[in-house]
């Protein structure tokens, strides 16, 4: 009971948005349709149990006309419940993929905004896959709550409506005791309740580390398929370097962990299985056994019997859902946990993102770019970069240089607004539109033509062609409809060309490259620097780059000059 409170909270707290959202009536309306068509079957179910009485009856009275009679009530009602389990089954399904869909646009929002994907990257390891808790365990998390809540509340309402029936046809036992003895009556009742309650006991007992066993099962998956998607996405650098051993040895290790893993559950499961089957095959003859002596005392016909028995069955099944669903339950109780730390982690990261870091503002009237008492520090509060004071008008040009792991990475994220870390001012012109090109491009899976907008929603095919054009991949051209994974069929340096034509297109007001020419020769990548300043002569460029045939390409140079003590410092250097 104590961990059950808990579960409840979290429960409530994943499920109460879908249904109190601008959807609610329209799910709510779906919900009680099913629920209906469920309580509509669960009425059939008493017709069957009534039907069972007439028709053994005939069969041992060989009553034929009764018989056939009997087999024609069968054909309605067995071809009732089909329909209704045909369309609450197909309505069941209609608002699990309602309910997924908010679901993961509202995960999808939470997970991007405020960039909480990139925190959680940063500081929330902890946090795994991201991807598939999105994508499998929503999934789960709804078909899991829909099937355990309704046939929870298909288990109460048969109770309710075969616990009186069963009562009725028990009777009555007279336990001997001394020279009299006690009457139980409806002791069938009281025998599959005691029955029940044993079996979820004994069933909980035996497989309630299964709970954590499939929370570590659902994370070693995505791991190991993780490292296959990896290794499909740098199969080149992999070829290059003849690591296929290492990255076979990484697989083998983390399929072995896998494994182990699964192991463990194939242990828990089959002590379950030993016993929830044997409970089962027991139930199956255990109320005929119970209503044996009354049926060969001549207190009931064969009807009766039959009628008793499956009314024991429905009472003792109802009572028993929990031995039944606990596989069922244990893995819908660690896709709530994963859910749960999911949403704390986004929600964590979304108010880290809202109560500190560089401050980014839009300045009206201001013509450039204005750092002020800017500090960037480490994850782990270690400072590492200081700029008192630094201006970049307008149209300028900047190299910025300095060592390795001096910070000229981050300053460029706390440009973009995006590195949480440290403090201070950075003012930009208001609706100022910004690009980052970083070294290794990124290039979605999609239309070349898409793949060369992007960021942009779209652009035409001739603005396209021209960029494509301008930074020397005509042989693209032809191909904007082609669909491929760019990442694999690109080489580097064409990779970086793709990035280019993204300014040309985007023409943003700052273009900032992360050693974005790095993968040309220093003919191609000077051109392409003069590409930029031609098509685009108001945009202000900041450029990290190593190569000294840069630096006359820009008319102002930065430098990120590391201290012996305390945080490097951002130094102007003569042009």
């Amino acid at each position: 009971m104590q961990h059950l409170k808990p579960f409840l909270a979290d429960l409530w707290s994943l499920a109460r948005p879908y249904w109190f959202s601008e959807e609610r009536w329209a799910a709510r309306g779906l919900l009680a349709v099913i629920v209906a068509m469920n309580l509509g079957l669960v009425f059939v179910q008493v017709l069957f149990n009534r039907w069972q009485n007439d028709f053994y009856n005939a069969l041992q009275e060989k009553d034929y006309e009764a018989f056939l009679y009997q087999l024609g009530y069968f054909c309605v009602l067995a071809t009732v419940f089909i329909v209704i389990a045909v369309y609450q089954l197909y309505l069941n399904q209609m608002l699990q993929i309602h309910w997924r869909r908010w679901l993961t646009e509202r995960y999808v929002d939470g997970w991007l905004g405020e960039r909480a994907y990139y925190r959680m990257q940063l500081t929330d390891p902890g946090t795994d896959n991201p991807d598939q808790r999105i994508a499998d365990d929503l999934r789960l998390f709804v078909a899991r709550t829909l099937s355990l809540g309704l046939g929870l509340l298909s288990a109460v309402v048969t109770l309710l409506s075969f616990v009186g029936i069963l009562w009725g046809l028990s009777g009555e036992l007279v336990v001997p005791l001394g020279d009299g003895g006690i009457t139980v009556p409806g002791y069938m009742v009281w025998v599959a309740l005691v029955y029940a309650v044993v079996g979820t006991w004994l069933t909980h007992r035996i497989g309630q580390p299964l709970v954590g066993l499939n929370f570590q099962q659902e994370r070693l998956e995505a791991d190991f398929r993780y490292a296959l998607v990896r290794l499909r996405e740098n199969t080149e650098a992999i070829a290059l370097y003849q690591g296929e051993r290492d990255e076979a040895a990484t697989l083998r290790e983390r399929f072995a962990g896998l494994m182990a893993n699964w192991w463990a559950i194939m242990k828990k499961q089959k002590q379950l299985t030993w016993f929830t089957a044997g409970y089962g095959q027991v139930a199956v003859i255990f109320p005929v056994l119970v209503a044996a002596p009354r049926y060969f005392a001549g207190s009931i016909q064969l009807g009766g019997l039959m009628q008793t028995a499956s009314a024991f069955g429905q009472v003792q099944g109802s009572l028993s859902w929990f031995v039944e669903a606990y596989t069922q339950l244990a893995d819908w109780k660690a896709t709530v946990d994963r859910l749960t730390g999911f949403v704390a982690a986004v929600e964590t990261a979304r108010a880290a993102a809202q109560a500190g870091g560089p401050q980014t503002v839009a300045a009206d009237g201001h013509a450039g770019l204005a750092l002020s008492e800017l500090t960037l520090a480490l994850p782990d509060d270690r400072e590492l970069l200081r700029i008192p004071a630094a201006t970049l008008a307008e149209g300028e040009a900047v190299l910025l240089a300095g060592p390795s792991g001096s910070g000229k990475s981050t300053l460029f994220r706390a440009l973009a607004g995006i590195w949480p870390f440290g403090q201070g001012r950075i003012a930009r012109p208001a609706g100022a539109r910004l690009l980052f090109l970083p070294q290794r491009p990124y290039l979605p899976i999609g239309k070349l033509r898409q793949v060369v907008a992007y960021p942009a929603a779209d652009a035409a095919d001739q603005q396209v062609a021209e960029a494509l054009g301008a930074v020397g991949l005509p042989g693209l051209v032809g191909r904007l409809d082609a669909q491929e994974n760019w990442a694999l069929q690109l080489s580097p340096g064409e990779q970086q060309r793709i990035a280019i034509a993204r300014a040309l297109i985007y023409r943003p007001d700052y273009l900032f490259l992360d050693e974005a020419t790095a993968s040309l020769d220093e003919a191609s990548e000077a051109a392409l620097y003069r590409l930029l300043r031609e098509r685009l002569p108001r945009v202000t460029l900041v450029s990290i780059a190593h190569r000294p045939s840069l630096r006359a390409l820009h008319a102002r140079h930065w430098r990120i000059v590391p201290r012996p003590a305390g945080p490097a410092e951002l130094v102007a250097e003569a042009a």
